[in-house]
């Protein structure tokens, strides 16, 4: 009871036009082929994530938010080369601030530690974050305006973020975009959701060798899929199913070989030599799992005499 207050009192901080929040969510997904480029040979990529969220109240206008996320990606990064499983484990620490009623802001620091996890070393840490002005222009409506910014292993990538949170009258229609790192478009029919979503954003990773130079993989990821989502337990329990079109490619460079500065999709001062074959993109199928608290209707039930 005291865990579900807590939730109830804190959540108002992170949303407006939203009425719940992710707290948990995990997933698992499979391209079915990719190709490399210039040679006959392919891998398959397989993906675990698991992601958790959790604020804790500060005072009336601000509240730290905390929480970490895991992710696994397992492949041939060379050309008939052994499966490789490339880890990155990050920690969520951060502000959310309340300002006025149209006015609030999102700051969030993200250190983490990316590479296969041999021979963990201080070269393995990279810190980066993300900063959003939130401007709510009704009851069903919320702009957001930021900047995600992360230290990798080929130097700062940055991106703007410029996106919206809209969800219908009847609450049907639902629109949560940040662009261009992610969107999501759905509409619930009952017990199930339908749904499109786009994930796009560039990460690296360092691995290691045996009697060779470290390198590293440069990931530059774009995920398109629709989906098919599951409402169990009075919607607080979403399992989704996913098919969609992946163009993530790992290029592999050696370490210390880096570029000006990332925008986005675009690269500055790039004279790096790539080492593999560029992977082709390919379909693929992935199922998730979430569990997700509903601020408004909890909040009805802990108000006494409420019917």
């Amino acid at each position: 009871m005291k865990i579900l207050l807590l939730l109830i009192f804190i959540f108002p901080f992170f949303i407006s036009a939203q009425e719940y929040v992710d707290i948990f969510r995990i997933g698992y997904g499979q391209t079915l082929n990719n190709n490399f480029e210039g040679v006959n040979s392919s891998t398959n990529v397989k993906s675990f994530e698991a992601g958790l969220t959790f604020p804790v109240v500060l005072n009336e206008n601000h509240a730290l938010i905390t929480g970490a996320d895991f992710s696994i990606n397992n492949l041939q990064l060379f050309p008939e080369a052994e499966f490789t499983s490339l880890y990155s484990t990050n920690i969520k620490l951060g502000l959310a601030s309340t300002w006025s009623e149209k006015w609030s802001t999102t700051i969030v620091l993200l250190p983490k530690i990316a590479s296969d996890y041999k021979n963990i070393s201080s070269d393995d840490f990279y810190l980066g974050g993300f900063a959003l002005l939130k401007l709510k222009k009704n009851e069903n409506l919320k702009y957001r305006f930021g900047i995600y910014a992360s230290q990798e292993a080929f130097g700062l990538f940055t991106t703007p973020i410029l996106g919206w949170y809209y969800l219908s009258p009847n609450k049907r229609f639902e629109m949560d975009m940040s662009l261009p790192i992610s969107a999501d478009v759905s509409y619930k029919l009952g017990i199930t959701t339908i749904g499109v979503d786009y994930f796009g954003i560039g990460r690296s990773y360092n691995v290691h060798y045996q009697n060779a130079p470290t390198l590293y993989a440069d990931l530059s990821s774009l995920e398109f899929a629709s989906y098919l989502q599951f409402n169990a337990l009075e919607e607080s329990v979403l399992l989704r199913a996913k098919l969609g079109y992946s163009s993530n490619n790992y290029e592999m460079y050696a370490k210390g070989e880096k570029m000006d500065l990332g925008v986005s999709a675009f690269s500055f001062g790039d004279d790096r030599t790539q080492l593999n074959p560029s992977l082709n993109g390919g379909f693929f199928l992935k199922f998730e799992a979430i569990y997700r608290f509903h601020i408004t209707e909890n909040s009805k039930k802990q108000e006494p005499n409420s019917k």
